[in-house]
């Protein structure tokens, strides 16, 4: 069972998702804890590859209020993602090339109870995108509104 410690929902807003990736992420145990509390914040954060290694960056941890002060890391610190160096290659070769964004879907517990980073290769949504998606959104609510109503 997997269960998300947090997600990124504007990701999925301004951006269309073109593929999906797995990635651990390095973390000390103050922040584990702190993911699992709920206390973490992705809606800024991307993936850059820089020195051959990924790194999210901008994503918020906060720490708990039980962490002493000599333990508290920073919360807007540069973590590392763990990859196999196939992969991101072949996501540094696409992110540079094809001019795609590497964002982060969501932080969640792995079935052995592992923080794990779910990633996206994402093409950013023009305006239009996004209203078009609303719209299909809204259609299929009132469908379902409509099929509840009448069963």
């Amino acid at each position: 069972m997997i269960k998300d410690l947090a997600k990124n929902k504007k990701a999925l807003h301004d951006f269309s998702i073109l593929e999906t990736f797995e990635a651990g992420i390095v973390l000390k145990g103050s922040e584990v804890k702190a993911l699992r509390a709920g206390r973490a914040n992705l809606k800024d954060s991307f993936v850059r590859v820089i020195k051959g290694e990924l790194f999210l960056l901008n994503a918020h941890i906060s720490y708990l209020e039980t962490t002493h002060s000599a333990f508290r890391p920073n919360e807007r610190a540069a973590r590392k993602l763990l990859m196999h160096r196939k992969q991101i290659d072949k996501i540094f070769g696409q992110v540079s090339q094809d001019g795609l964004a590497l964002v982060v879907l969501a932080l969640y517990l792995s079935d052995k109870n592992i923080v794990k980073a779910r990633l996206a290769l994402a093409k950013g949504k023009n305006l239009h995108d996004k209203r078009e998606t609303l719209k299909r959104r809204e259609a299929d609510k009132e469908a379902r509104a409509a099929i509840k109503r009448y069963v």
